[in-house]
C-alpha cells in the first residue's frame, strides 16, 4: 500500500497529464470564446432585437414585463426597482428574453457548425480528387538489378 505522499504525487501527475492533453486546452479556449460570444449575442438581443419587439408591442419594454405576486409596487415601476423594493415578482418578460437569447445562440451555433462541416467536406473531396503521387524513387526490381550488376563487376 502506498503512503499518502506517494498517492498525492501520483494524483498530481495524473492531473498534469490531463491538463497537458490538447482537448482540455481546446475546451478552455472554447469556454473563453463562448463567454465573449454570449456578450455579443446579449448586445444583439438587447440593442437590436428588443427595440423591434417593443415597437411591435406598442413601445412596451419587454424585459420589464412582470406580475407582482406579493408586495406593493407602483404601476410603471421597472423590474429592477420592484425587486429592489423587496416585492416578489413573476418576471415572465425576462424569461421570454432568455428563451429568445437561447434560440438566437442555438441558431448561430447551428450556422457555424453547418459552415465548418461544409468546409470539411470540401477539403475531404479535394483530398480524394487529388491524384496520389507515386514514389519517384527506384523500384525494388531496379535496386535488385543494380545490386546484381555491381556484384558482376
Amino acid at each position: 500500500m502506498r503512503d499518502k505522499g506517494q498517492k498525492g504525487k501520483h494524483m498530481l501527475q495524473e492531473f498534469k497529464d490531463f491538463i497537458a492533453k490538447g482537448n482540455v486546452m481546446d475546451m478552455a479556449v472554447g469556454i473563453i470564446i463562448g463567454a465573449a460570444f454570449t456578450a455579443i449575442v446579449k448586445s444583439l438581443v438587447d440593442d437590436l432585437i428588443n427595440p423591434f419587439i417593443g415597437l411591435f408591442m406598442g413601445g412596451v419594454d419587454f424585459v420589464n414585463m412582470y406580475v407582482v405576486l406579493a408586495g406593493e409596487v407602483a404601476a410603471g415601476t421597472s423590474l429592477a426597482d420592484a425587486r429592489e423594493a423587496g416585492a416578489a415578482v413573476f418576471a415572465y418578460g425576462s424569461f421570454v428574453m432568455a428563451i429568445i437569447n437561447f434560440l438566437i445562440i442555438a441558431f448561430v451555433v447551428f450556422m457555424l457548425v453547418r459552415y465548418v462541416n461544409k468546409v470539411k467536406e470540401a477539403t475531404a473531396k479535394k483530398e480524394e480528387e487529388a491524384p496520389v503521387e507515386e514514389d519517384k524513387g527506384p523500384s525494388e526490381l531496379d535496386v535488385l538489378l543494380e545490386i546484381r550488376d555491381s556484384l558482376k563487376k
